[in-house]
């Protein structure tokens, strides 16, 4: 499997697009609700003289906001870059000049600046959290100094000492960047973790319906056998029968030769579908083969050693052939092969209760500071010199091992990655197998069909829509 973005087409969309211009209306509102309240409370409770006409005209104006939004655009309507930019522009503006009316950073409600921040960092690019953030923090340095101060109506003015003003503001701005970098930290990492598994899970179906279509294909192969060779015999009997017509007779021939050549493309084209849909089962060094073989020609030296562990029985077991231990399998491998000098090393083990599998190359091995990392997707590390010289035009991001841990740890797997010069290799081969070290182990009932599944038992209809 390809490994770099382009092959991916989830990968690298404007996250603005994610956003309903719905859920931003809602929570307008909800913030309308709120100062709404507050306002009143501040007024008619506790006797705050505020200058009422200019804070009913800020709240008026996100009120006639969300009404334009609401009648001029779909319920399902999405926002652009630019569209989410300006809303939350105005989110901003409209709270900063509300706290302004109502004592600045006196008013501990200048807190809810930071609402408006958490979402452009979750939600837009880079560029855009930073200017809502900038914006933010450029607003409230301003209304640290410049505010209309809170009166009772006694014509006390309420204020709190400088110093804690002052710390107000260091504490918000502090929040900002803060929860902005928090935030877009989270979300990329749900984000391509999404991505991720998206990805697995086209794989994933893609090897199912490859193997529905051989599946269709051998069926077709077998369905079409008995009209082949009875064409095949009745033109063996019509060449006999004209031999003294020579027109007649290389025609004869031709539909002899061209069933032939039926039987053989069906033949070939049926052998991956037959082996899918009737080898339900089959022994572990088969399932490795096949998982190794599209990587076999491609100038590296694959080694197989396949033994009982010292407390196993002798006899290898059969397991179920589950295209999600082979495709996992077959990326372990091709990782191996990519990054290997000259060998690659298939190693299994079974007993009683486990059956692991050990892949090691005598390449490099894993970048030691991304050991901890490894299965993480879309992990980049720096490229250096060498990588490019020993890989030319490869851009790695971990996919294809995280594709290959994810289906296999689905199975029940236990996945680890480590190097050969950790101590993981033991044994004459030690000192060539020096790169990396896959190892993945299963509990044996997850792999080994019960006595209920020994049996191949009726076909099952294929899927063929």
């Amino acid at each position: 499997m390809s490994q770099s973005t382009q092959s991916i087409p989830f990968v690298g969309l404007d996250r603005s697009h994610w956003i309903r211009l719905r859920t931003l209306i809602t929570l307008r509102w909800i913030a309308i609700c709120g100062q709404l309240v507050a306002i009143a409370v501040a007024h008619y409770g506790f006797n705050l003289e505020l200058n009422l006409g200019l804070c009913y005209i800020a709240i008026g104006a996100a009120i006639i906001a969300n009404l334009v939004s609401v009648f001029t655009y779909p319920e399902n309507k999405r926002l652009s870059e630019r569209e989410a930019l300006l809303t939350l522009v105005f989110d901003v503006s409209q709270l900063c000049f509300l706290i302004y009316l109502t004592g600045g950073l006196n008013n501990p409600f200048a807190l809810l600046v930071l609402a408006p921040i958490s979402i452009a960092a979750t939600a837009l690019s880079l560029r855009s959290t930073l200017i809502i953030g900038g914006l933010a923090v450029v607003l409230m340095t301003i209304l640290a100094f410049q505010f209309q101060p809170l009166r009772t109506d006694m014509g006390f003015v309420m204020r709190m000492p400088n110093i804690f003003r002052y710390g107000f503001l260091v504490a918000i701005v502090i929040g900002v960047m803060f929860l902005a970098v928090y935030a877009r930290r989270v979300s990329d990492e749900m984000t391509a973790m999404s991505d991720a598994l998206l990805a697995t899970q086209m794989a994933l179906a893609r090897e199912q319906k490859l193997t529905d279509l051989g599946g269709v294909v051998a069926a077709a192969a077998h369905e079409l056998g008995t009209p082949l060779a009875t064409i095949k015999l009745v033109s063996a009997e019509l060449m006999d029968e004209l031999e003294d017509r020579g027109e007649l007779l290389e025609d004869a021939k031709l539909i002899r030769d061209q069933a032939d050549r039926c039987r053989d493309i069906l033949r070939s084209m049926g052998r991956a579908g037959k082996d899918d849909l009737h080898m339900r089962r089959a022994p572990l060094d088969s399932v490795l083969r096949e998982a190794a073989e599209p990587h076999q020609g491609r100038g590296k030296q694959i080694h197989f050693d396949l033994a009982p562990s010292a407390t196993g029985e002798s006899e290898q077991p059969t397991i179920i052939r589950k295209a999600e231990v082979i495709h996992g399998l077959r990326n372990l491998v091709q990782n191996a092969v990519d990054f290997s000098t000259a060998n690659v090393w298939i190693r299994a083990r079974w007993g009683t209760d486990r059956i692991r599998i050990t892949i090691v190359d005598d390449g490099k091995g894993f970048p030691p500071q991304l050991l901890g990392r490894i299965g993480d997707p879309f992990m980049r590390a720096r490229e250096q010199p060498s990588d490019k010289t020993d890989r030319p035009g490869y851009e790695g991001m971990g996919l294809g091992l995280f594709i290959a841990k994810t289906l296999l740890e689905r199975t029940g797997a236990n996945v680890t990655f480590a190097n050969a010069g950790d101590g993981q290799v033991t044994g004459p081969f030690r000192s060539r197998q020096s790169g990396a070290v896959v190892d993945v182990s299963w509990a044996r009932e997850n792999l080994v069909p019960g006595e209920e599944d020994t049996g191949l038992g009726e076909n099952q209809p294929i899927p063929v829509g």
